[in-house]
């Protein structure tokens, strides 16, 4: 529950965390390229008072709250790239009841509501009640990010990571499993030639077609996750001319193990199916996220997180019905070392991954409210 204190400050910095995400949403940042949109954070925390916020290799904003080098750490994240490939700033409108912009919700919004709480932290002097906390605005989480940012994170945190919260998404779900994922970068490329005289080659586009098609024939499991997708495909030189180069990129997710070696057996069979002398097939491995690997005290802790989350959410918005299911996020990475994970995030709206995205405003003070109930019991209590 919200102390009185909590409570007033977030009633009255409501317009301010209004007017951040106003500016923060214009600012451009495609996986890989957050670099603006982190430097902002920094300043910002820097302006409050957070001397040791720095930025890691992988481009993370991490500020550490009661690192001694050698304890158990919680890690509170949000990522700041957006799906969107923009580097300009980015197009803002809004009505009486909505806020729309590319990205304002996933996962701007959430990343301000992170903000807010480092603020009230900052003003207040607020000390870990147990574990240190890493407050984290990472990066690479979108597209073929590949998790970059907490990935970074594990290789120097992991071994002290005893939990991990990413706020991302809308407060309607919890994710509370991995669904694992692996993409490819598949290129063909063969002699080409005249549409006419060279009738009879083989064409790269024809070549990958068919092993589109045969990715779209496999079976999928009666039970839990298992899917396949085909997400961009390009070539040819022209109308008249045989294709002497295409490639795709495409992805198999699982919330299995066992099924993601299966997808990939079955994938990496469909590309070397098509090699033959005249026809090369180049393929490259563009991103892998991994399933979880749960012991049963870390499966125990993970599920009192979720249930907290679950609780903070339908107090600060008990009109809405929060469900949990398998996702793939930040969390994924942090689930396959064994360590206890949950993703959630602090808005509503719609449209998200699409140029129309938007948010409702009413949602928002509700969602500071549940962030601040879900991050506060790790620090103690003000004298």
């Amino acid at each position: 529950m919200l102390t009185p204190d909590a409570a007033a400050f977030i009633q009255s910095n409501a317009p301010f965390a209004l007017d951040l995400l106003r500016v923060l949403a214009r600012i451009p940042a495609p996986s890989c390229q957050e670099e603006k949109r982190v430097r902002f954070c920094q300043t910002l925390l820097e302006s409050w008072g957070a001397r040791s916020a720095f930025v890691d290799q992988a481009g993370n904003l991490v500020y550490p709250v009661g690192d001694q080098g050698d304890n158990p750490l919680v890690v509170f994240a949000a990522h700041a790239d957006i799906v969107f490939p923009d580097t300009q700033s980015l197009p803002l409108r809004e009505d009486d009841t909505r806020l729309f912009c590319p990205g304002v919700g996933d996962n701007t919004a959430n990343l301000v509501a992170l903000l807010l709480y480092l603020k009230y932290v900052l003003s207040r002097g607020l000390q870990p009640a147990g574990p240190g906390i890493l407050f984290v605005v990472n990066t690479g989480e979108e597209g073929l990010g590949n998790l970059k940012g907490v990935r970074y994170l594990d290789g120097i945190y992991g071994s002290r990571m005893a939990e991990f919260y990413s706020f991302d998404g809308q407060m309607t779900g919890i994710t509370d499993r991995a669904v694992g994922s692996r993409r490819y970068r598949v290129t063909v490329r063969t002699r080409g030639g005249h549409s006419l005289s060279g009738f009879g080659r083989p064409s790269a586009i024809a070549e990958l077609a068919a092993m589109i098609g045969n990715i779209y024939a496999l079976p999928v499991p009666a039970e839990g996750i298992a899917t396949y997708n085909v997400g961009t495909i390009e070539g040819g030189l022209s109308v008249n001319a045989i294709a002497p180069e295409a490639s795709m990129v495409c992805e198999y997710r699982a919330d299995r193990r066992d099924m993601l070696q299966r997808l990939d057996k079955a994938f990496l069979a469909i590309f070397q199916a098509r090699r033959r002398p005249g026809v090369q097939v180049l393929v490259e491995e563009a991103g892998y996220r991994p399933c979880e690997h749960l012991g049963l005290q870390a499966e125990a802790r993970r599920q009192d997180m979720v249930h907290r989350a679950a609780a903070a959410l339908r107090r600060c918005r008990p009109d809405l019905e929060v469900c949990a299911g398998a996702g793939s996020t930040d969390c994924n990475v942090a689930l396959a070392r064994g360590i206890s994970a949950v993703c959630f995030g602090f808005y509503t709206g719609g449209g998200a991954h699409t140029r129309e995205e938007y948010l409702w405003k009413d949602s928002l003070l509700p969602g500071y409210r549940a962030c601040f109930e879900t991050v506060l019991p790790y620090f103690r209590p003000r004298p």
